[in-house]
């Protein structure tokens, strides 16, 4: 009997990219991998190469040495890679849905506000949380009176992009501000001002959304602040656990950590044996891990069928876990440029295997 296929669903831009083999960040051949391991077989397709009418879609199976484009049942089980921020798209994937198929991470780009708003519910996250507001005037004024260093950014944006730093001078106050939304931006600005907020902050805020958060006090290496980017995942007994934690460090330009704006990968081991090693290392990591596991667990009892994300946890100089944000299409390079290779495979191996836990008509604890 054949292998059950088990759904990869992607986006444009790397589903041309299979036939040529070029998956850019993808490593698609370790679902390939994992597929054998746990005896499925891995489909690649659009949500426009799915027929709903006729439950069948055109996809890619690997064939021999190379990929083939054929036509196949729905999988019953599909992971989603792709980000669909239209409701058009929404209302297909539902439809999905109403026909029996299991989509997992089936939304995954999710407001900072309402990932924010989820984990202000639980009594045990709560002090782990930055103060956080809607970025509208009032607001402004209100968090510049409680905090001294302030994070501007987009409540739909990632990797970055968008994010402004303001901070407390002697008798006013700075703005850092990037000159554009894109990703390939290298320029900042910087603006001082005392009473009135800058005019190109007031019409950053009320273009799009944005939310403005306390900066919280993280830990710093060779003098640059860093924070943690973990892979919290079900796997193969559908239960929550960490694949892999990484440290990532911000530019000595900029105050950023993510790796796209020129912040630098390192092992966490690493940092707390450089610079903090009058902490306990193994309390510190049990900390970090039990409290990602606090925080996938608590997300997923309202966003359904959450399965595979990244989440941005920082520490204060005594290993006190502080929540920055939730990845809900993880960057996993982050653990290749670590030079992490066995973490960075397993971030492929648990969606698969999760998979057939769900093919196996097993239903995933809470």
């Amino acid at each position: 009997m054949a292998n059950p296929y088990v759904g990869i669903l992607v986006n444009d831009s790397l589903y041309a990219g299979i036939p040529l083999g070029n998956t850019q960040y993808e490593a698609i051949q370790f679902y390939e991998e994992a597929g054998k391991q746990y005896e499925v077989t891995p489909c690649f397709f659009r949500i426009q190469d799915v027929h709903i009418d006729t439950m069948k879609v055109h996809a890619y199976v690997r064939e021999e040495l190379r990929y083939e484009q054929m036509w196949l049942e729905l999988p019953k089980v599909i992971h989603n890679r792709a980000v669909y921020l239209d409701q058009a798209s929404y209302q297909t994937l539902e439809t999905w849905i109403q026909q029996g198929v299991i989509l997992f991470n089936r939304w995954n780009r999710y407001s900072k506000l309402r990932i924010h708003e989820v984990l202000l519910k639980n009594d045990t996250i709560r002090p782990h949380l930055p103060g956080t507001y809607p970025a509208t005037l009032k607001n402004m004024k209100i968090m510049m009176s409680a905090y001294d260093s302030l994070i501007i950014k987009p409540t739909n944006s990632s990797i970055g992009r968008g994010v402004m730093k303001m901070d407390r001078q002697l008798r006013s106050w700075q703005l850092i501000y990037p000159v554009s939304m894109k990703l390939s931006n290298k320029i900042y600005r910087t603006v001082r001002f005392r009473q009135y907020l800058p005019l190109t902050l007031r019409r950053k805020i009320q273009s799009r959304t944005y939310m403005i958060q306390q900066r919280l006090p993280l830990a710093t290496f060779d003098g640059r602040p860093f924070d943690l980017r973990i892979s919290a995942q079900r796997g193969a007994t559908g239960e929550w656990g960490i694949t892999g934690i990484v440290a990532k460090v911000a530019s000595p330009k900029l105050f950023l950590t993510n790796v796209a704006q020129g912040g630098e990968v390192r092992s966490l081991p690493d940092i707390l044996t450089a610079e903090y090693a009058h902490l306990n290392h193994e309390q510190v990591l049990r900390q970090i891990t039990d409290f990602s596991l606090l925080v996938a667990q608590h997300l997923s009892t309202e966003l359904p069928y959450l399965a595979d994300i990244g989440l941005d946890v920082g520490i204060t100089t005594d290993g006190f876990p502080l929540f920055i944000e939730c990845n809900g299409k993880d960057q996993r390079y982050s653990f290749l440029e670590a030079e992490m290779q066995d973490i960075w495979k397993a971030t492929y191996f648990n969606p698969i295997a999760y998979a057939k836990f769900l093919l196996s008509g097993c239903t995933p604890p809470l």
